[in-house]
């Protein structure tokens, strides 16, 4: 496994980051038992690295991984706007990794200057924590170009964590091409850059290889975030990063898995989760949610919307 340092923050970062989003409820939903072996198969593995989120439920997965990988990397996220929810994120993510330190907290799904100005509060507050040796670097997650750009030229921002894979699927004002170049420019700044989606939340799995092969190859980004649910799923992505290659049946294997979103018969037609999407995939049809899944990216976000739990990706 390769290491680098995450831009100028100092900490050294496995290539792989391990994206525990899958293997929570608003995926994959493993039992407790189940996710921490597939995330403490890929610490073994030599992965150091592993993104989360306040909105992903997965601080326990974390919490069981740290008791036998003390320093593991975690970077974390929240929508906090304020002090006060900054201060309620950061109080459980401290609880929930069992830690009295986070290394990365990131200002979650920021869109622009704008957004990052309405959440100046919780970034203020998230920088004396840093000073204070809580957190170790403050940053961004975006779908957006536009808040690569303006993080980018923020020096309170250690970290960006943008959205970027092969087709440019789920990045929301723009193409692949603008995208690089934004990113670029923020890794030209000292930023740490660790990408989101290379596989395009599960919709580039049959260009699996060529999606592969475009991240690794893209010089601006010290870290990928892959999602993976299954111990298989390591095992496919740290061969193929070191030899540029799958072992034929653990390949068939793969195959055999396949992930979409559905929604359940219990739906209840609120449209909740309508709102939550920001890639217009869902849409009300005869009271019940309906998905294109040709815009769907899997992120599984519309989950957390719904009060009745009938919509989830598996």
């Amino acid at each position: 496994m390769e290491y680098c340092s995450l831009g100028n923050t100092g900490v050294l970062v496995s290539r792989i980051c391990f994206g525990a989003l899958t293997i929570g409820p608003l995926q994959r939903n493993l039992s407790l038992k189940e996710g921490s072996r597939v995330l403490n198969h890929a610490i073994d593995c030599g992965i150091n690295f592993v993104d989360t989120a306040d909105l992903y439920e997965t601080y326990p997965y974390i919490k069981e991984a740290i008791k036998s990988k003390p320093d593991l990397i975690v970077s974390t996220k929240s929508y906090a706007y304020d002090n006060k929810s900054a201060q309620e994120t950061l109080n459980r993510a401290l609880k929930g990794i069992g830690r009295d330190y986070v290394d990365f907290f990131l200002l979650h799904e920021q869109e622009s200057h704008l957004t990052l100005k309405g959440h100046y509060e919780a970034l203020q507050f998230f920088i004396r924590q840093k000073e204070k040796g809580v957190i170790r670097g403050v940053g961004i997650s975006t779908h957006f170009i536009a808040a690569v750009v303006a993080a980018a030229k923020m020096k309170e921002i250690d970290v960006i964590h943008p959205i970027l894979n092969i087709k440019g699927t789920g990045i929301v004002d723009g193409n692949r091409a603008a995208m690089e170049q934004a990113v670029a420019q923020a890794w030209k700044a000292g930023k740490g850059i660790y990408t989101m989606k290379p596989l395009g939340g599960g919709h580039l799995l049959k260009q699996y290889e060529d999606a592969l092969n475009y991240i690794k190859s893209f010089p601006y980004a010290h870290s990928i975030a892959i999602g993976m649910q299954r111990e298989e799923e390591v095992d496919a992505n740290i061969c193929y990063f070191a030899d540029g290659r799958i072992a034929n049946d653990l390949s068939r294997k793969l195959k055999q898995y396949d992930r979409e979103l559905i929604v359940e018969y219990w739906c209840q037609g609120c449209g909740n989760c309508i709102k939550q999407c920001s890639q217009g995939a869902l849409s009300l049809q005869d009271g019940k949610v309906q998905v294109d899944h040709n815009k769907c990216i899997l992120c599984g976000y519309c989950g957390s919307a719904c009060k009745e739990l009938a919509i989830k990706v598996i």
